[in-house]
């Protein structure tokens, strides 16, 4: 879910790169959603059974994925109004231990933090599995709407293989688990 107010966007691209990265690493079937042609229908009232028919279906979307990658440019230092208003009509549960992958897009690397102090905690709002690695790409990462940077393409698949894991066990539990122990220094 691409919270762009523009067409075409960074995030988009990112998003939609993720996405399909994600879907083919797990077999599934990727779908984005772009939320600048919903603005208008967003914007119909303040409650989601006023909102037109595209936004219902995104909405719906959302709520049953299996996997939901999110994104946002970074505008003032966090993500977009029309972002937060779309999840301002998510299902208050309808997003419980679901997989997020927060991706977000800035100017610079300045911007990056947006992942952890804006986005991380909405999705703790929802009790979301928020997953640990973030995915951030500056404006320098990209040319003609594309990603370019072999750095981001790294990290993209870094944070699949470290995440793989964890996503599998949530998608089918049947799946052997993540072994969830560790050793706590005694340096306390």
């Amino acid at each position: 879910m691409s919270g762009s107010p523009t067409h075409p966007s960074r995030t988009t691209t990112l998003v939609r790169g993720v996405t399909e990265a994600f879907a083919e690493a797990v077999g599934g079937t990727p779908t984005v959603i772009e939320l600048a042609p919903l603005l208008g229908e967003l914007g119909a009232g303040p409650f989601r059974t006023q909102l037109g028919a595209n936004v219902q279906a995104a909405l719906e979307t959302v709520e049953a994925a299996d996997i939901v990658v999110v994104g946002s440019p970074a505008y003032r230092a966090t993500y977009t109004g029309l972002f937060k208003l779309f999840f301002d009509h998510v299902g208050q549960y309808s997003l419980v231990d679901k997989p997020i992958v927060l991706t977000a897009t800035g100017g610079s690397e300045r911007h990056a933090l947006l992942v952890e102090h804006q986005m991380r905690p909405l999705f703790g709002f929802f009790q979301s599995l928020t997953l640990p690695l973030g995915i951030y790409g500056s404006e320098r990462d990209f040319e003609n709407y594309e990603i370019t940077s072999d750095d981001l393409k790294e990290r993209i698949q870094v944070s699949i293989s470290r995440t793989l894991p964890l996503i599998r066990s949530h998608i089918d539990p049947q799946t052997e688990a993540v072994p969830t122990t560790f050793t706590r220094p005694d340096a306390f």
